[in-house]
């Protein structure tokens, strides 16, 4: 077995989904930094009191073949997984399965989590295994398009089914050893689709934000932000939105009526937004300002909800009293981009191109090229804004969205439609049956749109999901907080039932 004492800890980008400004994926960034400070804090707080759970922790290699449909095609290539044996009651104890998602996969995946503490609780061996195509798990030209042809969903699903064998033979496993898998956002899909096409091999999925509902024209994202930012539950309020939509309409305004300049200036843009795919830019990295917010509220990146409204409508007695709409926006993005390291945003359309384009691997951070492959050829998921009910600028179209896969992949924009389909007809859509799946929702999460919020079980069955009415993307994933509200607290103590049910069930089985 190939294994290697880890030698780092940084975050798992836990919080991936298809996101098309550059905005939005920089705030993703900062809650994988502010996640990564708190899990330091974590683990030396865990020192201190002579708890190691590092040293237990190995990082490994496994080789994968690039086609696991084509047995003929002996190709590999290196896939990186972590196991933590610092809880397992060996030999008998479960298996918790982190699956990786659309990005990097670390140490921590094993370290700290919902799922770790979990872990701890009953005795499982911890394990983790990172998406082909991303982070490590890719071979040097693997970024050509030509090589892209093995990056599926479908692929990675058989991974973990080959992955699963590996740690069988490698732990000496047997069927009295049960599998949990977990997994967030996409990879809580995949958490969902594993348990439902390799039902034999793991017995129960937890599925966090996990979108299981591929989507073309995803207009229900932009509509759902524009409903948390009016709900007072979370800070939201009509005034707020309709602040937000006045706002983006002066922008527009202002657009079309040739003061690009004065634009350019008030936002801070590197370049003078005169070109119609510059001027979508800029909208769509606004919009990302408010998106961003909305999926991450309350993680203590940027702004919250709360503080949001309170700059968009000036309930706050810190901003000024008299600020038109569009001058609020201003602030807004002011503040953004002092707390950020750029110099201007940029919105240059050419840029963001010839970065997709890129095919060198440069470092094990490379995610866009991957993901927006996958987005072309499976899911969709794009966040349009021409629906009337959305709160942002109408130039953001799915035919803006979708010009990309022709450019970048050859991949014409009429054979979406019949991709997207057949991505559902294959799992499921969000009327799976596969039983043992819990899907956990948060409220304001817009990407609840795409998976299962309302159970469909008959009476006496086991409730398939949980929804958490006020928080935001994965929030029940981290390990407790005492800032928690109420509702999550209550949600993560339904999770932890389900878990303990089902190992409970699953250890009956087999006497």
């Amino acid at each position: 077995m190939l294994l290697s004492p880890a030698c780092c800890l940084i975050l798992l980008l836990l919080f991936n989904s298809v996101d098309a400004g550059r905005i939005l994926s920089k705030i993703k960034e900062r809650v994988r930094n502010l996640q990564l400070q708190k899990v330091k804090q974590h683990l030396l707080t865990q020192a201190a009191s002579g708890r190691q759970p590092r040293q237990h922790v190995k990082e490994g290699r496994i080789h994968q073949q690039l086609n696991h449909f084509n047995r003929q095609d002996v190709s590999t290539f290196p896939q990186r997984f972590f196991v933590n044996e610092a809880y397992w009651r060996s030999p008998d104890g479960p298996v918790f399965l982190f699956i990786g998602g659309e990005g990097p996969m670390f140490e921590f995946d094993v370290l700290a989590g919902h799922h770790v503490d979990m872990a701890e609780e009953h005795g499982a061996l911890l394990v983790a295994l990172e998406h082909r195509f991303y982070g490590d798990s890719i071979n040097p030209d693997g970024l050509k398009t030509e090589n892209l042809a093995d990056l599926s969903s479908q692929q990675a699903i058989a991974d973990l089914a080959v992955f699963h064998q590996y740690i069988s033979q490698s732990f000496n496993l047997s069927h009295r050893n049960t599998w949990i898998s977990f997994g967030g956002s996409y990879s809580g899909a995949l958490s969902a689709w594993f348990r439902g096409k390799f039902p034999h091999l793991v017995y129960g999925a937890v599925a966090s934000s996990a979108p299981v509902k591929a989507n073309l024209d995803f207009s229900a994202y932009s509509n759902t932000v524009g409903l948390s930012l009016m709900n007072e539950a979370v800070g939201g309020s009509e005034k707020c939105l309709a602040a937000v939509r006045e706002a983006f309409d002066a922008v527009e305004a202002a657009l079309m009526g040739g003061n690009g300049s004065r634009v350019a200036v008030d936002f801070g843009c590197c370049q003078i937004p005169e070109d119609l795919d510059d001027q979508i830019e800029l909208m769509q990295n606004l919009a990302d300002i408010f998106m961003g917010t909305v999926q991450y509220n309350e993680e203590g990146v940027l702004m919250s909800i709360n503080e949001v409204c309170g700059v968009m409508t000036n309930k706050s007695e810190a901003h000024e009293e008299k600020m038109e709409a569009y001058n609020r926006l201003v602030k807004l993005a002011q503040i953004y981009h002092s707390t950020s390291e750029e110099p201007c945003m940029d919105i240059s359309h050419e840029k963001t191109l010839k970065d997709l384009m890129d095919t060198s691997l440069r470092s094990g951070r490379r995610t866009e090229r991957q993901w927006t492959y996958q987005t072309c050829t499976e899911f969709g998921f794009y966040q349009t804004c021409e629906d009337v009910t959305c709160p942002f600028s109408g130039m953001v179209t799915l035919q803006v969205h979708t010009e990309v896969c022709p450019i970048l992949f050859g991949i014409s924009q009429h054979s979406l439609p019949g991709r997207i389909a057949f991505t559902n007809t294959y799992y499921g859509g969000d009327n799976l049956s596969t039983r043992r799946v819990l899907y956990v929702n948060g409220g304001i999460d817009p990407w609840k749109e795409l998976s299962v919020v309302q159970d469909r079980t008959e009476e006496g069955e086991e409730a398939q999901s949980v929804f958490i009415e006020d928080t935001a993307h994965c929030a029940d994933m981290m390990s407790r907080r005492v800032t928690d509200r109420c509702s999550l607290k209550r949600a993560r103590e339904e999770i932890e039932r389900h878990v303990a049910g089902w190992l409970k069930t699953a250890a009956q089985e087999k006497m």
